[in-house]
């Protein structure tokens, strides 16, 4: 039996970093096509629109933590051009495999860049942006790291930062394993979705972890299908 009182610390299978660029591209697509059915990325994007308004800037800068193969960055900048709203974004990875099919999928957007960093040894003035995004990448690590990927989060990002990630629910695993047998073609997605639920989120844990960030202010909320978006703001002088 599965214990869904406590994270997995399991490695997905996906963050080997032998694992050859066109493997990796499938399952990154697998992944990706899977994200957006469920709704994922439009998550994401709801709730820059409600970090943006009435800020009324004449532009926005968006760093992508842990970007994959951009696809979260294309829907943004797409949804950006859609409302004429100009958006120079970052995606950040550390995985050259993976920020190659980025750059080749992106090449007709010219709003984002990508790099190779260790987002960990960033100062802040090095990559501050308005808006830090993370998407299914923090159910990545263990709960002793976490905590300083939140602090440096909230050191790069002058709005805030938004966390879209997985909740821990046996019922949400039942589910994937019938999604994953229709809808994705690779065995490592298809284990690593798996994996990936096991090391998601509770709740209460969500809210542990804002504890530690008081200069924030935080908005965490269960959405459809079975995750968590988490807003964090920087708080404005009254």
């Amino acid at each position: 039996m599965i214990d869904f009182n406590k994270r997995c610390a399991d490695t997905e299978l996906m963050d080997d970093l032998s694992l050859n660029k066109s493997h990796l591209k499938q399952i990154l697509f697998d992944i990706d096509s899977a994200n957006r059915f469920l709704n994922g990325n439009n998550l994401t994007i709801q709730a820059i629109h409600e970090l943006i308004k009435g800020l009324n800037q004449k532009s926005y800068t968006i760093l992508d933590m842990g970007c994959g193969n951009g696809s979260m960055l294309r829907s943004v900048v797409l949804w950006a051009r859609k409302h004429s709203i100009l958006f120079e974004c970052t995606g950040v990875d550390l995985n050259e495999k993976s920020l190659a099919i980025a750059r080749e999928a992106s090449s007709d957007f010219p709003e984002i860049r990508y790099i190779k960093q260790d987002i960990l040894e960033l100062q802040p003035d090095e990559l501050p942006c308005d808006i830090l995004l993370c998407t299914l990448t923090v159910h990545h690590f263990n709960n002793e790291q976490i905590p300083q990927f939140l602090k440096q989060f909230s050191k790069l990002s002058r709005i805030g930062f938004i966390i879209n990630d997985l909740q821990r629910s046996p019922l949400a695993y039942q589910l994937f394993k019938v999604f994953s047998a229709i809808f994705m073609r690779t065995d490592i997605a298809k284990k690593d979705g798996l994996t990936s639920i096991q090391s998601g989120f509770k709740k209460e844990e969500l809210k542990s972890f804002s504890e530690k960030i008081p200069e924030m202010e935080h908005d965490i909320a269960w959405k459809w299908a079975f995750r968590y978006v988490w807003v964090a703001q920087q708080k404005r002088p009254i």
